[in-house]
């Protein structure tokens, strides 16, 4: 069965980022020291600390004009149709007369004030194309909010009311020290019934759910509904851990499983909305990729942590550091790089301008690189391969790994329509049920280099692989080019 995701008020399927959410305040166990039942009965009760918080949290509701439809579209008539001029007459009379009036579509969410004097978070997806924003308070006091700063990557933003006395606020805490298991409860709206309160426990932490570059959210069994979205995460001390932000459910409603952006996350880029009113990342300029098993031993690594370089941006950080396309990051400011996931948190977190170490393998050798971080843009555009090389000579067409191949000449780039700035062995069939069409390489791609060396003719192709099979590898990684220059690294299998 598909799971519905939820979406403000919305409901579509598949898993979603902008979803319900609920607060969520982290409680420990009655007796943590203890063995046996101690851990079975869990808090006593929650009332005290669900007092104590509920005035923090608050119910947003947003507005949007929509354009009323004037236009109705004809129906499809067969032509000779009887009566049809009298059927067209009678439509265009209907539009002339059809009311233009704008109509307002309304949603519901969750926030917490983070500030006395009127601010508060919640998620973005909360207010996106929203035209009146309204908080609402557990006294029933509504008061009128304006955007502060948005950020869709995280799904955050900060709104700005005007009260007449200071507001309840809370502070974020440390969500890193939160463990699997710490009971968590939810404040929210869902459904529009403010002032929920539902308990349950963190079910997993650092999950990645395909929704942006720097997932890592906090996984709770606590009740979040429709409605809930953007409501904060405590600790038992009442700090905020988190912000609730999606659900998986196949009905639009709870089944225990929701995500909430950790506060270690979510504080920094706060921040830099309350004081700039948007976010300011760090930027590498590179294109990465996972480092898997089958890449991992097409050049003869330990293990598979680090993220592949793809691909390095023209003009960007990285370039004139010297970082390299087939490049592995290890560590990126003294920080471990594990997986590919960890890169773009670690980069988006450093300060721009900001000079960091980035520690790359590099056919086999370890090396240091200095970059300077540059300032993330939203509108990056994936750079090309510069080459300054001649032509090669014309050869023959030759087969390998159930590949057809040929030289790059230019009726290939007129027949692919390949960039001139893309330079290698073209592509010209793939023989189905090969290893190459397991990877789903394509005609019309551009070999640009076998296991990071660079390659012009076939038959340079056909030599390297030789190479790498007396070596004893099971797969060569072949790095690729799209026509339009864009790269990705594939290992395929070594046949016989």
């Amino acid at each position: 069965m598909k799971s519905k995701r939820a979406i403000g008020s919305r409901s579509v399927l598949g898993v979603v980022r902008p979803a319900t959410v609920a607060v969520v305040l982290a409680l420990s166990l009655a007796n943590p020291g203890g063995a046996g039942s101690a851990f079975a009965q869990g808090p006593a009760s929650v009332a005290d600390l669900a007092e104590q918080l509920t005035d923090s949290v608050v119910n947003i509701s947003t507005a949007q004009n929509v354009k009323a439809e004037k236009a109705v579209p004809f129906p499809s008539l067969p032509p000779g149709t009887p009566f049809q001029d009298f059927f067209e007459d009678f439509l265009e009379r209907q539009q002339r007369g059809a009311p233009s009036t704008p109509r307002k579509v309304q949603s519901l969410g969750s926030g917490f004030v983070i500030d006395e004097s009127g601010l508060i978070v919640t998620n973005n997806h909360v207010i996106t194309d929203a035209d009146e924003i309204e908080a609402i308070f557990p006294d029933g006091t509504k008061l009128k909010a304006e955007v502060v700063g948005r950020d869709s990557k995280t799904d955050l933003a900060v709104l700005k009311v005007t009260p007449t006395k200071p507001l309840k606020a809370v502070k974020f805490g440390n969500s890193d020290s939160m463990r699997v298991g710490d009971w968590v409860m939810a404040i929210g709206n869902p459904f529009g019934l403010g002032g929920t309160v539902t308990v349950g426990i963190i079910s997993a932490r650092d999950r990645d759910i395909n929704s942006g570059p720097y997932d890592s959210f906090i996984q709770t069994d606590a009740a979040i509904n429709r409605g809930n979205s953007g409501g904060p995460l405590f600790n038992m001390a009442g700090e905020v851990i988190g912000i609730n932000t999606a659900i998986i459910s196949p009905t639009g409603g709870s089944i225990g499983i929701g995500f909430a952006v950790p506060a270690s996350n979510a504080a920094p880029v706060i921040a830099q909305l309350r004081e700039f009113g948007e976010t300011r990342r760090g930027w590498l300029g590179v294109r990465i990729q996972t480092v898997t098993d089958e890449i991992a031993e097409s050049l003869a690594l330990p293990n598979k942590n680090g993220a592949l370089v793809a691909d390095v941006t023209k003009g960007g950080p990285a370039e004139p550091a010297g970082i390299e396309a087939g490049d592995i990051i290890t560590k990126f400011d003294g920080k471990d790089v594990v997986e590919m996931r960890d890169l773009p948190r670690l980069v988006a977190d450093t300060v721009p301008d900001k000079t960091v170490d980035v520690v790359v393998v590099r056919k086999g050798k370890e090396m240091t690189l200095q970059v300077k971080v540059g300032r993330l843009e939203e509108s990056e555009k994936t750079a090309e391969k510069k080459t300054d090389e001649p032509a090669p000579e014309p050869t023959k067409s030759l087969s390998a790994l159930g590949l057809s191949l040929s030289d790059l000449t230019e009726e290939a780039r007129e027949q692919y329509k390949i960039d001139k700035q893309v330079s290698g062995v073209v592509v010209t069939e793939v023989e189905g049920g090969s290893a190459a069409a397991e990877k789903q390489i394509a005609a019309g791609e551009v070999i640009v280099e076998v296991n990071q060396e660079q390659v012009r003719t076939p038959q340079d192709v056909l030599d390297r692989i030789e190479v790498l099979k007396k070596a004893g590898r099971k797969s060569v990684l072949l790095t690729l080019a799209k026509p339009d220059g864009e790269l990705r690294f594939v290992p395929v299998r070594v046949d016989g």
